[in-house]
């Protein structure tokens, strides 16, 4: 059994993470062949924090955040991120990576769904 219990679903021959995150991509594909959106992109990863040697010597990785879709919101002028969660998803982690994605990449709207 998966972890949060979410149950992987393709959406043509595309296999997404949960019914919830296959749903949201076929609106958004919708709204991408209507022509509201454009560049439409899956598991976008962002880096949030460089990589780092710490004042020990030790290599310290880099941050990342993985959005779940992007666009280009053609009515806004803006890019968008959209990460599909649940209450069980909302984790800590995720909302301080959704602080400081917010914080470093203000050019994107960033929504929930």
């Amino acid at each position: 059994m998966r972890k949060y219990r979410n149950i992987k679903t393709y959406v043509g021959d595309e296999l997404l993470d949960s019914k919830k995150e296959a749903r949201c991509y076929s609106t958004l594909m919708l709204l991408q062949r209507a022509g509201a959106i454009r560049d439409l992109q899956r598991q976008v990863p962002f880096v949030l924090l460089d990589a780092y040697t710490n004042n020990k010597g030790e290599k310290i990785r880099e941050i990342k955040y993985l959005a779940d879709f992007v666009y280009y919101d053609l009515q806004k002028s803006q890019w968008t991120v959209v990460d599909v969660k649940s209450a069980a998803t909302r984790t800590q982690v995720y909302k301080l990576k959704k602080k400081l994605f917010e914080y470093k990449y203000r050019d994107y709207f960033f929504e929930e769904m």
